[in-house]
């Protein structure tokens, strides 16, 4: 089944003069999420280079297990392979990946998961050169801590030795792996589509503000809802939209936290909304906010820095990295309401008297932009590859 916005079968096959990058991901679209968008944005680019690009994914996505999706499409000229898969999210397996990747000249695997190990473990069979990007490994909460230590310290570590490169897409990911991978842990940050919302955000400043991302318990939105309640207190005119998907938290827990709190009128929930939606929202905001207890990267957040939304952040180590490298960033303990509400409140203040805070948020997440990551990749291919990619444009 071809998707209605795809290429043909033949933009893959014309491309067959170039190397074929295989890409292997858990979920693809049409799931949305941070790690879908890196994906997706890298393969088009790679395209756009003269590259085969094949993405293999999961048929099923983890937040509707009973519908199978189609077992391929093209999608803006990326062949898009789904595979079978049982056992947990957190760990599925899915061996049919190994049909996948027999023509691949390369092998890019994203997340520290099933697929890490496997293609690692059975790399004396299908020799594959062999790249991984790290997304922030599998510490995104503090839950099972010790085993997670002691898994990274035996199974990731000796899964990284297959690998001739791992991309670490924040300064934090990188001091995690590079203790267990040295010179081949290399630092690349991911990219930022910064033309999907480009300077969509209110032209002058409201008290209205907004966070995006996959319902889960490290996002924190409750300490969220928490520094909500405190502005409550303060000042009426305060406004949140909480924009995502489920994931570990359902709709109905949240909307039972606003009520908790009493937050009705001032917090609005959307559910799975189109990127149109999403740009309504950003119009009509002035902040970006977020409790994260972790984060790979912080992509969302350059993404609404690129619609020119200031963003007031949680003191994780990516977000603090954010904010060391972009000047007007706010960065709070949001673990105390009354803390992160005078961040908030100082920000709006901020963007008050200096308009041209806006239009430096956009500058700010210019440097971020895909082409230039994209090249990044491409240089590290041609490092692993050596003389197999010199037919490839640079």
């Amino acid at each position: 089944m071809e998707s209605m916005t795809a290429s043909g079968p033949s933009a893959v096959t014309g491309l067959a003069k170039g190397a074929r990058i295989v890409q292997i991901v858990r979920q693809y679209t049409p799931s949305r999420g941070g790690l879908e968008d890196v994906v997706s944005n890298l393969s088009r680019s790679l395209v756009a280079r003269g590259f085969a690009v094949r993405v293999v994914t999961l048929d099923r996505l983890f937040r509707a297990p009973d519908e199978v999706l189609p077992s391929r499409e093209v999608i803006d000229g990326v062949e898009v392979m789904r595979i079978p898969w049982r056992g947990s999210s957190r760990y599925p397996l899915a061996p049919s990946v190994f049909r996948h990747i027999s023509d691949a000249d390369l092998v890019h695997v994203h997340g520290i998961d099933f697929f890490y190990d496997a293609l690692a473990w059975t790399r004396p069979f299908h020799r594959k050169p062999l790249v991984a990007t790290t997304h922030g490994g599998f510490f995104h909460t503090k839950n099972h801590a010790t085993i997670k230590k002691l898994w990274f310290q035996t199974a990731t570590r000796a899964s990284a030795l297959a690998y001739d490169a791992l991309v670490c897409c924040s300064q934090s990911d990188h001091r995690m792996f590079a203790p267990i991978a040295g010179n081949r842990a290399r630092l690349i940050e991911n990219g930022v589509d910064i033309e999907k919302f480009a300077a969509l955000g209110s032209e002058r400043p409201v008290r209205r503000m907004v966070t995006i991302g996959r319902f889960s318990v490290n996002k924190r939105l409750d300490r969220l809802l928490d520094a909500m309640a405190s502005l409550k207190q303060r000042s009426g005119s305060w406004h949140l939209d909480v924009v995502g998907s489920p994931s570990d938290q359902t709709e109905a827990d949240l909307r039972a936290a606003i009520a908790d709190r009493g937050l009705e009128k001032e917090v609005h929930l959307h559910v799975g909304v189109s990127d149109a939606e999403v740009r309504e929202v950003l119009s009509q905001s002035s902040l970006f906010v977020s409790a994260s207890e972790y984060e790979g990267f912080g992509l969302v957040a350059v993404e609404a820095m690129s619609a020119g939304l200031v963003p007031v952040l949680h003191c994780n180590d990516a977000y603090q990295a954010l904010a060391t490298r972009h000047s007007g960033i706010a960065v709070t303990d949001f673990s105390r309401a009354d803390a992160a509400a005078t961040a908030i409140e100082d920000a709006y203040q901020a963007l008050v008297s200096s308009p041209h805070l806006r239009s430096d948020m956009m500058v700010a997440a210019s440097q971020h932009c895909w082409s230039d990551v994209c090249d990044r990749h491409v240089a590290l291919y041609r490092e692993v590859l050596g003389s197999r990619l010199q037919e490839v444009p640079a």
